[in-house]
């Protein structure tokens, strides 16, 4: 691991934990040349599971992607640091024990969208609105109206 500050590339750890419910290890790192301490964070990125996309292209499954999709959705929401979290481990685990490995995008957004309906209508909406592809307002009325008659 190179030292962000110095570049240099022998480190010793000074502090190991474990994350996220086991899925992660956070490590504190003191670099050996400059003494600099920074952080580190370890996952599993399964490789082996492939998202096909709507035009059929194919790419490796890249988990940020679900993070940074929940966190946009939920931006300026009354939404806690951990509520997002929680969602994104929740997806994030749907997704690893599918039994197939080559995954279509639009399931993942599926199991987005559940989680979000559960949380938030306003980032729901948000999320289906890039989800669907809306191309105008009525396709917004008719989510919203759908979310409205489904809420006792």
């Amino acid at each position: 691991m190179k030292c962000p500050r110095c570049e240099f590339d022998e480190d010793r750890v000074v502090d190991s934990r474990v994350s996220r419910e086991g899925q992660s290890v956070r490590r504190r790192r003191e670099c050996v040349r400059c003494a600099h301490r920074f952080t580190t964070l370890e996952e599993i990125v399964p490789t082996e599971i492939v998202v096909v996309k709507r035009d059929e292209r194919r790419e490796d499954y890249d988990p940020k992607k679900i993070r940074d999709g929940i966190h946009r959705a939920c931006w300026k929401r009354p939404v806690n640091a951990e509520k997002l979290e929680q969602i994104y481990l929740e997806v994030h685990s749907q997704v690893e024990h599918l039994s197939d490995r080559e995954v279509p995008s639009e399931k993942i957004g599926r199991f987005v969208m559940e989680e979000l309906k559960n949380v938030d209508d306003i980032a729901y909406v948000r999320f289906a609105s890039v989800y669907r592809q809306f191309k105008d307002i009525d396709q917004f009325m008719d989510e919203i109206k759908q979310l409205k008659d489904a809420t006792p």
